[in-house]
């Protein structure tokens, strides 16, 4: 089942200068089998919503899906036979794609053993954070993993400090936390949303009722990003990429 996630994503910014937004988005959790697929979301071909294989798993628009991620966990000694790999991602809105992270995720019985933040930055540079205790036993939502940052996202923060990871994953609801820390100062970022089955109709709804899909999200960002301006927040230029594009993190505690 393809899962349509209407969920709420929140930012909060930590330090001397405070900003701090919420708003709606949509999200789906597939498999990518195309199984039990809405007509208005497809895979690899255009339309209303859609996925896109060379959008996701490896370099940006170069990705090769599935198979990259399940060749990532096969690279940390985790065997994907038996587990389901999915991808919660927000797929492309016409003709137009963006998508500040996606998550690939690994469940055995119904629970995460491991998951990969791939993070976009509007200045087209692309970093993956794979996150996993060391013997892939299940994740609880309790649970807080952590990745050394590695990439510039935002233009307001420097590549410094860690990202510390809460992710909750049912049958029922998808519960994500990142706490960015770099000393004082640092980003909250939230998404929560209850996890129901895809229909064209929910489709066509989100597409009333968040117009635009990912070209709205980007609006979003930089209006966020002019506000911090105008608060005469430090600007930070474009930096180089990692020089990898994958990173490990791992159990800071429970």
């Amino acid at each position: 089942m393809i899962s349509h996630i209407q969920a709420k994503t929140h930012h909060a910014r930590r330090g001397s200068l405070k900003n701090a937004f919420t708003y709606g988005v949509d999200f789906v959790l597939t498999d990518l089998s195309e199984k039990d697929t809405p007509w208005l979301l497809s895979r690899n071909r255009w339309n209303l919503w859609s996925i896109w294989d060379r959008r996701h798993g490896g370099p940006r628009d170069d990705g090769r899906g599935v198979a990259w991620f399940r060749e990532v966990l096969e690279e940390r000694g985790f065997d994907p036979e038996g587990a389901e790999l999915l991808l919660l991602t927000q797929p492309s809105f016409l003709w137009f794609h963006f998508n500040p992270v996606s998550f690939w995720v690994a469940l055995v019985d119904g629970t995460p053993r491991a998951f990969v933040a791939e993070v976009n930055s509007t200045f087209g540079q692309r970093h993956c954070y794979v996150c996993a205790h060391e013997d892939f036993r299940p994740i609880d939502a309790k649970d807080r993993l952590t990745a050394r940052k590695l990439m510039h996202v935002s233009p307001f923060q420097k590549i410094e400090g860690q990202y510390h990871f809460n992710f909750g994953l049912t049958d029922d609801a998808v519960n994500i936390r990142i706490d960015y820390r770099n000393g004082d100062q640092g980003v909250l970022a939230t998404l929560a949303g209850k996890r129901k089955k895809a229909t064209s109709g929910s489709l066509l709804w989100a597409a009333v009722r968040r117009p635009l899909g990912a070209a709205r999200v980007v609006a979003l960002i930089h209006w966020q990003a002019a506000i911090l301006y105008l608060k005469r927040a430090p600007f930070l230029k474009k930096q180089p990429p990692a020089e990898q594009l994958v990173s490990d993190g791992g159990a800071l505690n429970k």
